[in-house]
This record gives structure tokens, C-alpha cells and sequence, in this order.
């Protein structure tokens, strides 16, 4: 009798009625604890998810139920079902905890979610197998199956293993440091950037003690390690010199805070706002849509102009002529009061016009006036430009072409213009 038939044949035994309305007990009872401990659960959360069986708590409550029932049912009669259950809830427990982990840690990455499919596939399968009872024997052919790694010899088995015990650590030190992050680093530090700082110190620390505990549970010898970090400080020395300065670089500025989330900074000719800062480099964007990356020793090593660290007030400046008959006086109190009447501008200190050259055209006037967000300085101009434009306009204040004088030397034969046909 193979597998599938003798399965087929337990579960036709005359207590599976009982085994039904118990697992349905168990799994309404999950429901109902899980509704009244979640119900103002947010909706980014481990446990509960968006729904009340889209997170941990479900299976792992239904499963601790099922696994009692288990235990219970079966001192007076065979039980078939419910240990069927026992490997479907834990499929199930493990895939929602990598997906809810991988959707708070990475909410918008393709990867998260290829790495969330593959693992359900895996989990699934592993649970069909258990199910039918072949899953020993799985491990055991795999176990046979030996790979040579220079003088080591190493089974599929414990490829396997090791692989999912480190995504599993990886996981949860994820989960913890985003829990920390938002728990307590949310409420003990108020500035972004050493929140920034503390949260990938925290993950970092977690990650490499969690690699530390997959590789002692594989059978690494951790001895070893010391010869590999010599080699690595070597390699960090000379061909990684680049990559290891901006990451020293970018924990230098997260906390020193010469650069903080929010920042207007003018990098080269490239001007934005600081809304990244990683630990090998920073993210700019411009007022137009556009971003750049900058490599954090560059921020370190060269001059950059941050607009924001001591004063946010920016001053602007635009440029008026006027006709040569134009009433100086009237021309300056006009340019003034259309600069303070427009948004943004700040009336201390006020805008003031100077005139500043006499022209070949015009006089020429220098509007000066600051703004409190250099962001939008573009909206800003735009809007004292149009000010200043109605203002003499509506005042009759001529704002002349430009002039250019055509000199002909020698004779020139003047042609009379061709009669057009009729």
C-alpha cells in the first residue's frame, strides 16, 4: 500500500466526525482570540497583518489548540486528522512570518516578494511530504547526497539547513530591529538621523550575531574565522578601500549630523534636499524630480554648502529696467511693495530696489527679498516676477526693448519693389 492509499484508508476510521468538529473548534477558537486581541492592531504588524488571518498570531494560536487536541483526542479513539493539521499550520505560520517581515522591511522591493512565493512553494511541498509520511525518508536520501568542497565533504542536507536557518535568522533580526526601531527608537530619539544611525547599528549587530549562531548550528568551526577576518581587513585595506571609506563616512556624518534627513544642500553644481542618507551614500533630490547619489566620502572630504544648518532664509535677487523718463522714487516704492505682496516672502527683513547701473537701454534696478524655504524658490521668483510685471504696468512705467543701431557703410543700390501680378 503506497502512501497516498493508506492515508486514504485512515482517514475513513468512525471517529473522523469528531476529528472534523474539534479541528473546526480549534481553528473557530483561534479566530475568535485573535479578533479580540488584534482588533486595533495596526496594519503593518507581525501578528496580526491587514486581516485577522493574515498574520503569525492565527496559525500559531490555531496550532498550539490543535496540537493539545491532539493530545487529547487521541486517549479515546485513533487520531488521523488533526495530526494532518499539525504540518499545515506550521507551513502556514512560517509563510505568513516571511511575508509580514519582508513586507514591513521591504515594502516596495520585486525581490522581497519572489523570495516570499519561493519559500511558500518550499513550505507547501514540505508539508505534502510530511503529510504523507515520506518526509524522513526525503531528508535521508538527501543526507546520502555528499558535495567535495576542497578536503571537506558536505550532504545536501546540510546545504539545506543551513540555508533556511540563516533566512530564518535573517528574518528575525529584521523583525527585532524593525520592532526597536519603531518601539523605541521612535520615542527615545526625536532626531531622524541618529534614529537613522541607531537603527543600522541595531541590524547590524543583530545580522552578524545571527550569522554567528547559523554558522555554529551548521557545525562552522568558528575558529576559523579569525583567518578570514585577517584576509577580509586585508582586502578592506587595499582593494576595498573606496567602498569600506564610505561606509565610515556615512556613520561619521549620521553622527555628527553635518548632514540631516531634510537638509538643503548644494553638492558641486547639484542643489536639493537630503531625503536619504545610507551607509555608503546619500540621496538628493532636486526641486525638479530629479536625484542624485552621492558617495558619502565626498561629502566628507569636499566642500559642501548646507542651506539649511544654520539659517533656512535664502535671498533672491531679480533684475528691472525702466525707461530713461521713468520717476526713480515711484519706480522703487513700486518694486518693493510688489515683492512683499507676493507668497513667500518675508517681510523681515523687507525686499528693498537699488539701481544699480545705467544702462544702454534702461536703468537698471536690483530687487533683493528672502525667502524662508529655499525649496521653493522657483515658485517664489515666478511670483514676484509677476508682481513686479503688473505693479509698473499698471503704474505706466515703460519697460524698454533692447536697442541696437544698424550703421551701412558705402552704397547701397535700393531696388524698387516688383509689381504684384494681377
Amino acid at each position: 500500500m503506497n502512501p497516498i492509499e493508506k492515508l486514504l484508508h485512515d482517514l475513513q476510521h468512525p471517529g473522523m466526525p469528531v476529528e472534523v468538529a474539534v479541528l473546526l473548534g480549534c481553528l473557530l477558537a483561534a479566530f475568535g482570540l485573535c479578533h479580540v486581541v488584534g482588533r486595533r492592531h495596526r496594519p503593518d504588524s507581525v501578528w496580526f497583518g491587514r486581516g485577522i488571518v493574515d498574520g503569525l498570531a492565527f496559525p500559531l494560536v490555531a496550532l498550539g489548540l490543535t496540537y493539545a487536541a491532539v493530545k487529547i483526542v487521541a486517549v479515546w479513539q485513533p487520531v488521523v486528522l488533526l495530526k494532518l493539521a499539525v504540518p499545515v499550520l506550521v507551513s502556514l505560520a512560517g509563510i505568513r512570518f516571511i511575508a509580514r517581515v519582508l513586507a514591513i522591511a521591504f515594502p516596495h522591493s520585486a525581490i522581497a516578494r519572489l523570495v516570499e512565493r519561493v519559500f511558500s512553494w518550499l513550505a507547501w511541498i514540505a508539508a505534502v511530504l510530511w503529510v504523507l509520511g515520506v518526509l524522513p525518508q526525503v531528508r535521508s536520501e538527501l543526507d546520502d547526497i555528499h558535495l567535495a568542497i576542497g578536503k571537506s565533504h558536505i550532504s545536501v542536507l546540510t546545504l539545506i539547513d543551513g540555508t533556511l536557518s540563516a533566512g530564518v535568522m535573517l528574518l528575525a533580526a529584521l523583525w527585532i530591529s524593525a520592532v526597536l526601531e519603531k518601539r523605541v527608537l521612535n520615542q527615545a530619539v526625536h532626531d531622524l538621523s541618529l534614529r537613522k544611525v541607531a537603527s543600522n547599528v541595531v541590524r547590524s549587530a543583530l545580522l552578524l550575531v545571527g550569522a554567528l549562531f547559523v554558522l555554529s548550528a551548521v557545525g562552522v568551526d568558528l575558529t576559523a574565522l579569525s583567518v578570514l577576518g585577517g584576509a577580509l581587513g586585508v582586502g578592506l585595506g587595499f582593494g576595498l578601500q573606496k567602498l569600506a571609506s564610505n561606509y565610515v563616512s556615512g556613520f561619521v556624518i549620521l553622527f555628527e549630523r553635518s548632514l540631516r534627513i531634510g537638509d538643503v544642500v548644494k553638492v558641486d553644481s547639484f542643489e536639493g534636499t537630503v531625503v536619504d542618507i545610507k551607509t555608503r551614500y546619500t540621496l538628493i533630490r532636486s526641486v525638479n524630480g530629479r536625484e542624485s547619489i552621492v558617495p558619502n566620502e565626498k561629502l566628507i572630504t569636499e566642500r559642501i554648502e548646507n542651506l539649511t544648518l544654520i539659517d533656512p532664509k535664502m535671498l533672491l535677487t531679480t533684475d528691472v529696467g525702466v525707461g530713461y523718463d521713468s520717476d526713480v522714487g515711484q519706480v522703487m516704492r513700486l518694486l518693493v511693495e510688489a515683492a512683499a505682496s507676493a507668497d513667500g516672502v518675508m517681510q523681515d527683513p523687507a525686499p528693498v530696489a537699488r539701481l544699480v547701473k545705467f544702462g544702454a537701454d534702461a536703468l537698471e534696478f536690483h530687487v533683493q527679498y528672502w525667502i524662508r524655504n529655499p525649496t521653493a524658490q522657483a515658485n517664489v521668483r515666478s511670483q514676484v516676477n509677476l508682481a513686479l510685471l503688473a505693479s509698473l504696468r499698471a503704474a505706466g512705467i515703460d519697460i524698454p526693448y533692447p536697442q541696437r543701431v544698424v550703421q551701412v557703410r558705402g552704397p547701397v543700390a535700393l531696388q524698387p519693389p516688383e509689381p504684384s501680378p494681377r
